[in-house]
């Protein structure tokens, strides 16, 4: 989520030059959320038709969640953002750092697990964190898929594994299910660094927080199994590439992913419209087939074709919701441990 198209680049040199206080009648609308697939989904089926409904233009800007959570940091006072699109960690972080404004009239039909504190911000779609694998490759090799978070550690995959650094949703979930499942948790991550230091590094042949060079990594052969979400992963799929995705038995990992309107001086109405319009049933099926998530409202009937992969129905109601609250005051020891001791 962080490599950055020219387009990006642009649209954060636009974002440089808005005004400090915006109007209510603001004609530009800055949102920034999450690059890739993700992005191409938010242009193509969300921008066009909420500017043509409300006269006015979007400009997006692609950021993974920790570097829309620094722009809010950095912007404070003097905020620039309109609407923010993160995982729910750095929600959790940008509502109490009391960066998001209340969202009114949302859908009552919302799973609980979607709501947030006060309706400060909202999930708009279901991932599970658990393992990707070439099913090409494994099949031509004889290897059974794999099946559990333990299988990291199976050293036919020596330097074949590819995981998310911890500065990324998907490699610090890795480490709480690995703790988890080892006597710990949250509260007591050592077993799951231990894993990592002593059994897994031998097996990663990087630690890629982008999705581009994942998918890269994965397309060239030097990758065969990996740690990453439902939604990457149905992506990925959807091009054709023979990947699949499997939630481990000891339990996949519940990411959401979540909006909230920026609170500011004179904050335009139309941020709160822009996130009711990511709950609208078409655009929560949209993001279920162009990205696989799982939706969020409890009415949407999925069809069969659309639920392959994504956490719905039974896998949802298995997921492990990690305790935010633990994890976001542990976040920055956990990432200077993790630089010193593991990704060294």
């Amino acid at each position: 989520m962080k490599t950055l198209s020219l387009l990006t680049a642009v649209s954060i040199a636009a974002l440089a030059a808005v005004p400090s206080v915006a109007s209510a009648q603001q004609k530009t609308l800055y949102v920034a959320g999450y690059g890739g697939s993700f992005e191409k989904t938010i242009r193509d089926e969300v921008i066009p038709t909420f500017e043509k409904e409300n006269g006015v233009k979007v400009e997006y800007v692609a950021g993974n969640s920790t570097d829309t959570l620094a722009k809010l940091q950095a912007q404070k006072g003097n905020q620039q953002i309109d609407v923010a699109i993160v995982d729910d960690g750095p929600m959790y972080q940008a509502i109490q750092l009391g960066f998001c404004g209340k969202l009114d009239g949302l859908p009552a039909d919302l799973y609980d697990t979607a709501r947030f504190k006060d309706d400060r911000a909202v999930a708009i779609g279901i991932v599970a964190t658990g393992l990707m694998y070439n099913t090409k490759v494994f099949a031509e090799k004889g290897w059974a898929p794999p099946t559990s978070w333990n299988d990291l550690k199976d050293p036919k995959y020596a330097k074949q594994l590819v995981i998310p650094p911890i500065n990324n949703t998907y490699g610090l979930e890795a480490l709480v299910m690995l703790s988890k499942m080892n006597g710990g948790g949250e509260s007591n991550v050592e077993t799951g660094f231990k894993i990592f230091k002593n059994d897994i590094n031998l097996n990663v042949l990087a630690y890629e927080p982008s999705p581009g060079k994942m998918t890269e990594l994965f397309q060239s052969g030097q990758a065969v199994i990996a740690v990453w979400g439902t939604g990457r992963v149905q992506s990925f799929a959807n091009t054709g590439f023979p990947v699949d995705f499997v939630y481990p038995k000891e339990g996949a990992a519940t990411l959401l992913t979540t909006a909230c309107p920026i609170t500011k001086p004179n904050a335009s109405p139309l941020a709160v419209s822009f996130v009711k319009m990511l709950l609208d049933p078409k655009i929560q099926l949209v993001m279920l087939k162009d990205y696989g998530y799982g939706p969020v409202l409890k009415s949407l009937v999925v069809p069969p074709e659309l639920g392959k992969m994504a956490p719905i129905g039974e896998r949802a109601a298995k997921l492990y919701n990690p305790d935010w609250t633990v994890i976001n005051e542990k976040r920055e020891e956990w990432t200077k441990r993790w630089n010193r001791e593991v990704e060294r």
